[in-house]
Formats: C-alpha cells, sequence, structure tokens
C-alpha cells in the first residue's frame, strides 16, 4: 500500500529550536501556571494578530466553555450552528447551556442572520448567539451584530479554525464580544493542544484567567473555574511555529488551488467565502450532489490508502443526548450528509492531489 494520505498532517517546530526551548523549562522545573512562556507566546500573538487581549488555554472546548461563563451566559438558552465540530454543542452543554439551533445559510455553510432573527423573535428565552466562523470563512458580523445590539445579547464566536483568516483588515478574533480559536496539532497555528480566547475588556480579560486558573489566586478562592492552563511546552511549540504559519498557509493556498483546477466542475461544489476575507486554507470542503456519491468516494480514496473526514457530520441538531430534541435544520442536515473534506496540507505532493482528483471525477 501507498503511504498514506490523511486529511492534513501537523506541522511540527524545529527539533533543535524546540531542544533549546525544553533545556530552559527543565532547567527551571517551571513547567506550567502562567509561565514564562505563556507569557511570550500571548504577547506575541497580540502584536502580530494586532488584537488587545488574550488568554492562552490548555484547548479550544475549554476555552469555548470559559469564554460562555466570562460572557454571563453558562447556563442559559444559546443559538448556536448545528454545522460544526461536535466540540460546540459539547461546551454549551458541558457549561449547562440549551443549544437552541439555527439552520445554516446553504452558501457558506454559516449560520443564516434571517433564521436567527426568526428564532429569536419566537424565543425570548434565548441569552446569547454562539456561531461559528466555519472552516476560517467569517460570519454576515455586521447582520448577527445588529442582531444582537437589537436584542441585547452578547455573541460569543467560535473561531477555533480561522488562525491567519482576516475580514475587512481584521483578524476574526476581533469580531463579537469574545471569541475562541483552536491550537490543535490539526489547526493551520498549533500549540500541539491548545486554544485561546480573545476578548474585548480588562474585565473580560481578567476573569478568563482566573476561571482557567481555578477560580482562585493563592489561598484566595473567588469563584468557580477550571483547570485550563496551557503548559510551559505548548507554549514553546507555539513560539517555535508562528514564524511558520505564513508558508503553511501558502503552502496550502498552493494545494487548494491545485484541487480548484483538477476537479470537475459539474457534481460538485464548495462553500463561498465572504468578499472581503483573507482566507486562511484551512480546509478544502466539498459538497457532493448525494450522500451516496460521497460515500462511493470516501471508499475509492480509502482503497488508494487516501482519508478525507467527513467535516462535519452528523448535523449537531441530531445529536440523541440534547436536552430538546427534535430541532428541524434542513439545510445543515442535508449539507452535513454530502459534504468532505479533502486532504490538505502544505507538503501534500501535486501527483497526490492529480489521484484524489481523478478518483472523484470518475465518481461524480
Amino acid at each position: 500500500m501507498p503511504e498514506p494520505i490523511h486529511v492534513t498532517k501537523a506541522v511540527v517546530p524545529d527539533f533543535q529550536e524546540y531542544s533549546g526551548y525544553l533545556e530552559q523549562i527543565f532547567n527551571s522545573r517551571h513547567m506550567t501556571n502562567d509561565g514564562v512562556y505563556l507569557r511570550k507566546l500571548e504577547n506575541e500573538l497580540v502584536q502580530r494578530l494586532n488584537i488587545t487581549r488574550v488568554a492562552l488555554c490548555s484547548n479550544g472546548t475549554t476555552a469555548l466553555q470559559i469564554a460562555l461563563h466570562a460572557a454571563g451566559i453558562a447556563g442559559k438558552k444559546i443559538a448556536t450552528t448545528p454545522f460544526s465540530f461536535v466540540a460546540t454543542t459539547s461546551a454549551l452543554l458541558w457549561t449547562g447551556c440549551t443549544p437552541v439551533f439555527v439552520d445554516i445559510d446553504e452558501e457558506t455553510l454559516c449560520m443564516d442572520p434571517a433564521k436567527l432573527a426568526d428564532v429569536l423573535d419566537s424565543d425570548a428565552d434565548i441569552c446569547g448567539i454562539l456561531p461559528v466562523h466555519i472552516y476560517g470563512n467569517i460570519c454576515d458580523v455586521e447582520s448577527l451584530e445588529r442582531l444582537g445590539n437589537d436584542a441585547a445579547l452578547p455573541i460569543v464566536y467560535d473561531a477555533a479554525q480561522c488562525f491567519g483568516s482576516k475580514y475587512m483588515g481584521k483578524s476574526l478574533f476581533d469580531y463579537g464580544d469574545l471569541s475562541v480559536c483552536s491550537f490543535h496539532a490539526t489547526k493551520v497555528f498549533n500549540t500541539g493542544e491548545g486554544g485561546a480566547v480573545f476578548a474585548r475588556t480588562n474585565k473580560q480579560i481578567q476573569a478568563i484567567r482566573l476561571l482557567r486558573a481555578g477560580g482562585h489566586v493563592g489561598d484566595i478562592h473567588i469563584r468557580l473555574g477550571i483547570n485550563a492552563k496551557l503548559s510551559e511546552l505548548h507554549a514553546a511549540t507555539g513560539l517555535c511555529l508562528l514564524d511558520k504559519t505564513a508558508d503553511n498557509i501558502a503552502g496550502r493556498k498552493t494545494v487548494s488551488a491545485m484541487y480548484d483546477a483538477l476537479l470537475p466542475e459539474r457534481g460538485i461544489r464548495r462553500p463561498k467565502l465572504r468578499p472581503g476575507l483573507v482566507y486562511n486554507y484551512a480546509y478544502y470542503p466539498v459538497i457532493f450532489d448525494s450522500e451516496a456519491i460521497a460515500l462511493r468516494i470516501i471508499d475509492s480514496l480509502y482503497r488508494e490508502n487516501i482519508f478525507p473526514r467527513r467535516y462535519y457530520f452528523p448535523a449537531l441538531n441530531t445529536l440523541p443526548y440534547l436536552p430538546l430534541p427534535g430541532q428541524s435544520c434542513p439545510v445543515a442536515e442535508s449539507v452535513a450528509r454530502r459534504v468532505l473534506c479533502l486532504p490538505l496540507y502544505a507538503e501534500l505532493e501535486e501527483a497526490s492531489v492529480e489521484k484524489i482528483a481523478a478518483i472523484i471525477s470518475g465518481i461524480v
């Protein structure tokens, strides 16, 4: 069998550079708890992303849970999207929230503002909005912000996939009351495991840092918290990889252009990117005409040791453990059955892209 081609391949630090960080960490014995490298990485992110406040966390899911608490909407009814990785809904459920699902826009696959307006009109108990910038493609932030302001509801963006994406000259993390990113190994920029909350005010960032550190300062216990600290080992990974991110995105853009040129024009479509977006090429999602075709393509690629992913299946409103089952989101349910993310990483060879495209072309 040929070497496996997975949906992505993690970017890793230069071994010698990372070893230098390890030596200093081992000598200091300071492995976690607001270490020097965590603070250095937070400062670097502020400067490079041109944002004001960030708090690093152990992963994107805990970051999202903390953001919900910091926004004051934990335990409440929250309008959210049914089309995302399961962690979006999991974070809501783990914080005692009740998800109210708002169907997606057919073209962008992000939350549909018109459908959000309908949901807000019909349910006065909704206390917050949790949209997702899916695949690094920005939501209709202007419409969502208008709806949030009119209803006096905070907006927390799940921007897990957005590192390197910009809209109207700003990082996607600069939208909403709070936004959250994942630095998982599969992401454009990673710390192995990790995440971050991006805040607008000093009050928010102080609350977030307290929440991630168990809710206490020394022996003074202030509020319920959780251990969501990022270790120095993970922070050092991020410091090593920051300078590689631009090249990583450029390489992914090149591979994406190969797919664009080789895939058939009929029987397959791509999500539409919003005008004004500088995209980070986090994923290469394709939507087929039917689930049967998508499953045939999966089977054919698997037999060649090529592993796309059904990002994202199933639609989250169909999960069996929801507190409000039976919510209908027909667009998300249809797309979730027909979408695949094809392998995409900077090192993916042209011959591999040609093979993947040829297999797909022979089926659609």
